[in-house]
């Protein structure tokens, strides 16, 4: 479970920078769009993110990419010549001469401890690196390691089966992706490893991509086709039914609808509107978030989705038997409504004139109880839009 994501020097993020996905325990609304983390701590089920075109909020999104993708490729094997993976997710705040640090910095709830985890590197080394873990129950905090550019200090709980192997652990790998490749006694590693890689970073081409509807498409219709046919009809697809043909080891999926004479009949998957595309493949990302308490990170929810599709993904996420979470972007107001959300789901990002993108949440401002929250959104109350200098377009001759 996400608790807080942290980077520092990314992208149009100078500044250190926190999504928090704590509840703030003083609001009382909307318990059901919360998770009970077991310690009298709540986490969100769901954060929606606003702001103007070129804001940074999609870097939040990068980062989280970015992140993900060091800890996954650092260890890999480095050819003669290629970049290694801090030297291609190295993308430090662009509009200065002095080229800082990056930091980023992870805390979840992983069964009964949380775990903050992060790293500050650059496009040469790993400078700094450090893993903790606090008992839920007792809130006794431990250390599992502490790294700098000189050395690798373990706690007591990993120090014996871990310090053989630290003086081989490469300038530019991160020890957790070291230790995550060797087969240890402690499974600490692998735990965090997996909880980091727990969050699904949605690639923006998705629908582009025909390989996640042919990994996951064809279990569903074998093993849970009812209730895929029971979202596309509550959607209001027209899909009646859908089947899958193997041929020359690709998948065709056919819909079937039925038409005015009541006969039945069929279109290819990929005729059917980029809106409904869109739509089942969310709905499959979200099956597998869903069903594994996992969490899952969209940028630009809205595109090519009608907002009450949109509040139906969302909704998904609001199942008490899980613990999964939603993270998304979005321009669209429509649901940012009190009736809808918490003050503490909402966050909007503003750049300033020199390019600093900056991030606050609705709880952070003084709100009335009788406040329209996307009234005060669009009247530039809480920032996080475009300001439009007037200009005049020439007719035409």
């Amino acid at each position: 479970m996400l608790v807080q994501f942290t980077l520092k020097n990314v992208l149009s993020f100078k500044e250190e920078t926190t999504l928090d996905m704590a509840a703030i325990n003083a609001y009382k609304e909307h318990e059901s769009n919360l998770i009970d983390c077991g310690n009298k701590e709540k986490a969100l089920r769901v954060a929606a993110i606003y702001g103007a075109n070129a804001s940074g909020k999609s870097n939040l999104y990068f980062a989280m990419s970015f992140f993900q993708k060091i800890i996954a490729k650092s260890f890999n094997n480095v050819e003669d010549g290629a970049s290694t993976a801090i030297e291609e997710y190295y993308v430090p705040f662009s509009f200065e001469e002095n080229s800082e640090n990056s930091e980023f910095e992870i805390v979840e709830i992983l069964g009964d401890y949380e775990y903050k985890y992060g790293f500050e590197y650059n496009a040469a080394c790993i400078e700094t690196e450090w893993l903790y873990r606090k008992n839920l129950q007792t809130s006794r905090t431990s250390i599992l390691f502490e790294r700098t550019r000189e050395q690798i200090l373990f706690g007591s709980s990993v120090r014996k089966e871990c310090d053989v192997y630290k003086e081989q652990v490469p300038m530019e790998t991160l020890v957790l992706s070291f230790f995550n490749k060797l087969k240890l006694k402690t499974d600490i590693f692998r735990i965090i490893y997996s909880g980091v890689m727990d969050t699904l970073v949605v690639p923006t081409d998705f629908c582009e991509n025909t390989n996640l509807l042919e990994s996951f498409l064809p279990k569903i219709i074998d093993g849970e086709k009812d209730e895929l046919i029971k979202f596309l009809s509550a959607i209001d697809t027209g899909i009646q039914d859908i089947q899958y043909i193997e041929r020359d080891k690709e998948i065709d999926f056919i819909t079937f609808h039925k038409g005015k004479d009541n006969k039945v009949y069929t279109l290819d998957l990929d005729s059917e509107s980029e809106g409904t595309i869109k739509t089942l493949m969310l709905y499959l990302c979200a099956r597998v978030v869903i069903q594994n308490d996992k969490s899952m990170f969209v940028d630009e929810l809205n595109i090519k989705l009608h907002p009450l599709l949109m509040k139906f993904i969302i909704d998904l996420f609001y199942d008490n038997n899980s613990k999964a979470q939603l993270i998304y972007t979005t321009h669209d107001t429509t649901l940012l409504d009190k009736k809808f959300f918490r003050r503490d789901q909402i966050w909007f990002v503003q750049k300033d004139e020199f390019g600093y993108s900056q991030i606050s949440a609705l709880s952070d401002f003084k709100v009335r109880s009788d406040a329209s929250f996307e009234k005060d959104y669009l009247a530039g109350v809480y920032g996080g839009i475009p300001y439009l200098k007037e200009f005049s377009m020439k007719e035409g001759r």
